[in-house]
């Protein structure tokens, strides 16, 4: 596959990104934290070709979305995660909680959980919303190595698996705060820029 094109994070730009990613294809674009991979999370043949881009095959992948009530259309809220998201959303808190509907297996390892999150960044939000409300928002990295912090990382490390990238300049945001949400219980699973107490913030 002939290296990915490189354009600038702007509408032109979103507006073609978002028709690639909604017939299956995989795309690098900025966040508010690192660089991150985007296909059609619903799309079973997108998220197999991001697990081979990123020649991930063990753990599960999270989902930005558009807003708080996309991520609700996905998985199950509850009163605690509501009160994170309402806090932290958005932000650079990923927030894990039981599934709503069925997604692709490489999503969620059949675990019945997937991670969503609602990104401070208002391109990248308007790129998820070209989308239908949801990408994959796994960090544009081969797994094992270092998150990509500007286009260049990223298309040294997948330019020859994507097919397109987004250029937002140098990121240099801390990856998100990763939490998993059982009913009442707060557990953190990767701490990052937010500061979330295993109480859930009370």
């Amino acid at each position: 596959m002939p290296h990915a094109r490189t354009l600038p994070f702007e509408s032109t730009s979103i507006s073609e990104a978002a028709s690639l990613i909604v017939k299956g294809g995989l795309v690098v674009y900025p966040t508010d934290t690192v660089y991150g991979l985007g296909c059609d999370p619903t799309s079973e043949a997108g998220v197999l070709r991001l697990l081979s881009a990123k020649r991930r095959q063990d753990k599960p992948v999270s989902v930005l979305c558009s807003s708080e009530s996309a991520a609700s259309e996905l998985v199950e809220l509850s009163v605690v995660a509501r009160r994170l998201a309402a806090k932290h959303w958005p932000g650079p808190l990923t927030i894990v909680a039981p599934l709503r509907r069925e997604l692709p297996f490489g999503l969620h390892r059949g675990t019945g959980t997937l991670g969503v999150r609602v990104p401070a960044l208002p391109p990248c939000l308007d790129l998820i919303r070209s989308c239908g409300g949801w990408l994959t928002g796994t960090s544009a990295n081969i797994s094992g190595l270092p998150s990509a912090r500007t286009a260049a990382e990223a298309a040294e490390q997948l330019g020859g698996s994507v097919d397109m990238i987004l250029d937002g300049g140098r990121l240099d945001g801390a990856e998100s705060t990763v939490v998993s949400v059982d009913g009442n219980g707060v557990q953190v699973l990767r701490a990052g820029k937010v500061r979330v107490t295993d109480e859930g913030d009370r």
